[in-house]
Parts: structure tokens; C-alpha cells; sequence
């Protein structure tokens, strides 16, 4: 195949990251043009993810052109999926991973962090735990891509974002970035940082293979099996990060019980070959934990 047309949202985060892929492909003699639209989850801006439909709706115009004909792959933010894929339209896999940490953005030209303003965060994962660091901050919606973001952040609306590193950096805007958090204070989303690639399942995408990182697969099969057997979706504080560790692999997770309140962090290894039965694993033990505890007052 001498051409592969590549699916892509239209914002600039996206682009970049497909134009990643593209110049893979091109590296290896593959015409590959990007074929950009708008998704739903782009247009609906005035409500939050889990009242309109999920991180679905991220993907929906996107899968469409694939089974239509109008793409050949889609390049996708991994912690954007949703846990549950589509038969005809496989994950053929995953990039190696950019930085996955979560980090605090201040109001351009500011030093110091305003607390008595909200935080502009929109994931409640992102809020449970920095409520757990800074009990004062409060919170008020924000969507957008990250440059619409940062133009609400610098008006004046909130006193800080939270966002990920991984796109920050990738949008040549590391300088914006006020305050690294440690996987250990803010567990990432499942598989932040980290590109997927998706295609329809008769296709033939060999030219891909030496793309793929082995050791993010690994992470990413895990985090993303802890989600999923623990029904999260995208308005569901949970989180999952992996990482190496020898022969090993190290499982980081929160769970939250909507029915108690409460919330708990934990950490299992297991062999690297087996990372969705780590996920599952630790998704079960925490769960466990947190639903024998009295509910929250």
C-alpha cells in the first residue's frame, strides 16, 4: 500500500499527533494525508462528557470514516478511548509513551497560585486527588481543546488548570507548566501520554509494526484492563498507571465507590506477560477495600 489516509479531530493537539504517525509512515515510502474533522465531543462544549454520551463521542466521526472508506487509520490520545472497541475496528497498537504526569498551569505571567479561585478541571479523577493534596481548592468546569483552555485560564476565569504534560509539550508549550505532579500524588488517566492507532480489521497495516512500543503496550493493556473491570468510564474517578520494573510490571490505581464515597489507592506487580491480569487483579483487591469501608459522612 503506497497511501494510508489518516483520520484526525481537527485540533491542534490532534493534528500534531497524527502528523507523528504520518511522518513514520512517510519515513517508510507511505504517502499519508490527513483527513481532519470535528467530532461531537468537539462540538458540545456547554456540558460536561458524562452528561452528553462519554468519550465516545470523541471517536464517533472518526470510526464512521474508517468504516466508510474516507480513512484508513485513526490516531487517537489513548486516554481518550473508550474502554470498549468496536470488533471491525481494532487498536492495531500503541506509541511510546511521552510524559504521562498530570501538571498545574498558572494564568500567563503569574508565579504564585491564586487558591481562592477555582481550579478549571473537568475530571473528577484530577479532583479527588488534588483536593487530597490541597483540601482548600475548589473547582469549576472547563472544556475545550488545551489552547481554549489556556485562553479561559489566561481571562481571568480560573486561578489554575490541571492538564496533562504529554499534550502541553507536544503543543511546544512546556513553558506554561508551573508544577509537575508525581505519579505518586496524581495517578494518570489510563494510558496518558501514550498515541493508539486504530483500523479496520481486514486491513493491512504490517508497515506499522516497528511503530508499536512493546513496553507501552504492556502498560497500557494493564491500565486499560483496571478500568475496565471496574466499569469506568470517562466521568469515573479512576485512574491506572504502570510502569517497568526488571521482568515486572508495577500497577498504580484508584478506585472510587460511588456507593461509600471514599477512594483507594494501590499497588500490585506481576509479571510483565500477563498485564491484563494485573489490571484485573488490582482492580478486584481495591475494590473490595474500599466497598467493606462504612460509607462516607
Amino acid at each position: 500500500m503506497t497511501q494510508l489516509r489518516i483520520g484526525s479531530r481537527e485540533s491542534r493537539l490532534a493534528v500534531i499527533q497524527s502528523e507523528i504517525v504520518a511522518r513514520y509512515l512517510e519515513s517508510k515510502g507511505v504517502e499519508a494525508p490527513l483527513v481532519t474533522m470535528k467530532t461531537t465531543g468537539d462540538k458540545i462544549l456547554d456540558r460536561s462528557l458524562d452528561k452528553i454520551g462519554g468519550k465516545g463521542l470523541f471517536v464517533k466521526e472518526l470510526d464512521q470514516a474508517l468504516r466508510d472508506g474516507r480513512s484508513d487509520l485513526s490516531v487517537h490520545s489513548s486516554k481518550d478511548l473508550p474502554m470498549v472497541v468496536e470488533e471491525d475496528l481494532p487498536l492495531l497498537g500503541f506509541s511510546q509513551r511521552e510524559d504521562p504526569r498530570d501538571v498545574l498551569v498558572l494564568p500567563l505571567g503569574c508565579t504564585q497560585w491564586d487558591r481562592s479561585k477555582p481550579v478549571g478541571c473537568s475530571s473528577r479523577r484530577r479532583m479527588i486527588q488534588l483536593q487530597d493534596l490541597y483540601p482548600d481548592v475548589t473547582f469549576q468546569g472547563v472544556r475545550g481543546n488545551v489552547l481554549t483552555r489556556l485562553n479561559k485560564l489566561d481571562a481571568g476565569q480560573y486561578g489554575a488548570l490541571i492538564l496533562a504534560a504529554a499534550g502541553l509539550k507536544r503543543l511546544g508549550l512546556e513553558d506554561r507548566i508551573s508544577r509537575y505532579f508525581t505519579t505518586e500524588e496524581m495517578i494518570p488517566a489510563a494510558g496518558q501520554g501514550i498515541l493508539c492507532v486504530q483500523g479496520r480489521k481486514d486491513g493491512d497495516y504490517h508497515v506499522l509494526n516497528d511503530f508499536f512500543d512493546p513496553e507501552a503496550t504492556a502498560c497500557i493493556l494493564a491500565e486499560r484492563a483496571f478500568v475496565r473491570r471496574l466499569d469506568g468510564g470517562c466521568s469515573s474517578p479512576i485512574a491506572a498507571f504502570a510502569r517497568m520494573e526488571g521482568e515486572n510490571l508495577r500497577l498504580r490505581g484508584l478506585y472510587y465507590s460511588e456507593t461509600t464515597g471514599r477512594h483507594r489507592v494501590g499497588a500490585l506487580s506481576g509479571p510483565v506477560s500477563e498485564p491484563e491480569l494485573l489490571g484485573i487483579r488490582l482492580a478486584d483487591q481495591l475494590k473490595a477495600a474500599v466497598e467493606e469501608e462504612e460509607p462516607a459522612r
